[in-house]
């Protein structure tokens, strides 16, 4: 491969996973609210949390460019209070891939926690013990599996975003171009040998990933 695929390829394996740092914390959090928790418009989250599974990535991606635009509210609020641009440039790209892999992470850290038993967390928080700690010693423990598994099917689906990047963050050479852009990119321009390596190493990444993420989830302690 060509020095610029390998730039490319790096930034798309560097842009999962930061996306995936920003929404591990919430995505726990959300995930263990929703198996542990009920609450007035649960169903509502859980919907809207759902919503870019089975929307069209392009259909997510022109609601991020009205939300982060510099002329929307929250957009133009980043840009003037301090000087942050986040559509066309490689934040988009982050941004538009953890919107897109929020949902599997959510979706499979949820299941792990409703396989912790309640009464082990009941039995701990009878002996003393604060939430907290029930969560760190007891809860977060035992879904670690899960919750592994979820990350590393969300850092694969970051792999191979592409509807609500093009949007959002556009085709700029350098700067927010991923193997997904690149591939298609190259085969819009009649480029196909070009496409090929990239198809290679793109497939190659998301099946490791995806492999890895099913053992995870069906491996079962000894």
């Amino acid at each position: 491969m060509t020095s610029e695929a390998w730039q490319i390829t790096w930034f798309t394996v560097w842009a999962s996973a930061l996306s995936l740092l920003l929404i591990l914390p919430p995505g726990i959090a959300l995930a263990w609210l929703l198996a542990r928790k009920d609450w007035p418009g649960k169903s509502i989250v859980e919907t809207l949390v759902t919503l870019p599974l089975v929307v069209p990535p392009v259909a997510t991606g022109l609601v991020l460019l009205r939300l982060l635009g510099r002329r929307s509210l929250l957009g133009g609020w980043l840009y003037d209070t301090v000087g942050v641009e986040i559509v066309f440039t490689w934040r988009a790209v982050v941004i538009a891939t953890a919107v897109m892999s929020f949902p599997l992470l959510v979706r499979t850290a949820r299941v792990a926690f409703e396989n912790v038993s309640p009464r082990l967390e009941q039995v701990a928080r009878t002996l003393g013990a604060s939430p907290w700690r029930v969560f760190g010693t007891i809860t977060l423990p035992l879904a670690a599996r899960g919750l592994t598994a979820g990350a590393v099917l969300a850092f694969a689906r970051g792999l191979g975003e592409f509807g609500a990047t093009v949007m959002v963050a556009g085709l700029i050479p350098g700067q927010t171009v991923t193997l997904a852009l690149s591939i298609y990119q190259n085969v819009s321009l009649g480029h196909e040998e070009a496409a090929w390596p990239l198809l290679a190493v793109s497939v190659t990444l998301a099946f490791g990933a995806v492999w890895l993420g099913e053992r995870l989830q069906r491996r079962r302690p000894a």
